[in-house]
């Protein structure tokens, strides 16, 4: 394995078994992209989770040169698990983990790791060349504590987008009104963008100049 690797447990024990999963998917996400730097991998069973979602959390952090990949997923829950109520399953993932629903909820996380590697490959190899074609959108609000925000589109709507997903670390130095290009995608609660990069500042004052105008 040629990337740095961090598996984080929280609020369940550490399991060899489950670290064993998971190097395997990082390995493989190495063959969509053999310059990965780093993956952190976070398996957490929260004290309070959504009644419609299992209790396992994962979520991915990869670093490549150039860019970031976040991805968080929280699985539906089975018509068994809504049964069992929170505390029989709380109950239950401590006594039986791993089990084939956490082995589920990596697996899914991981292919949608592999996706975005795989679109963020192709972009840096060129597949996507002209940066110009990607969407603008201008940034409508900023949770710094938190770590994320929302761009408005072209037509309007709402758009999510994670620190970790704004190139060359610059989600400090955003500000509302910062015209930004992104990717779109479909997340969890509806649309979020990836691979947010901002736009130049001399391309955010011809804008200022020709709304002026």
């Amino acid at each position: 394995m040629k990337s740095q690797m961090q598996i984080t447990f929280r609020n369940m024990k550490r399991s060899k078994e489950v670290e064993g999963w998971i190097t395997d998917e990082v390995a493989k996400l190495e063959t969509f992209y053999n310059q990965l730097m780093g993956c952190s991998v976070a398996v957490e069973v929260p004290h309070r989770h959504h009644k419609r979602g299992w209790p396992y959390h994962i979520r991915i952090d990869l670093t490549m040169p150039g860019g970031e990949i976040v991805v968080n997923r929280e699985p539906s829950l089975s018509a068994r698990a809504r049964q069992l109520g929170e505390r029989e399953i709380k109950k239950q993932t401590e006594l039986h983990v791993p089990h084939k629903q956490l082995r589920q909820a990596i697996d899914d996380a991981f292919k949608a790791a592999g996706r975005r590697l795989q679109d963020f490959a192709r972009r840096q190899r060129g597949d996507v060349k002209n940066l110009s074609l990607l969407p603008e959108a201008r940034v409508s609000k900023i949770l710094s504590e938190e770590g994320y925000g929302f761009l408005t589109s072209g037509d309007g709507r709402e758009i999510y987008f994670h620190k970790n997903s704004v190139l060359n670390r610059a989600f400090p130095r955003l500000k509302v009104g910062t015209i930004v290009r992104f990717v779109e995608e479909a997340g969890e609660k509806g649309p979020q963008a990836s691979t947010v990069r901002v736009v130049s500042k001399q391309g955010i004052q011809e804008r200022a100049k020709g709304t002026a105008a």
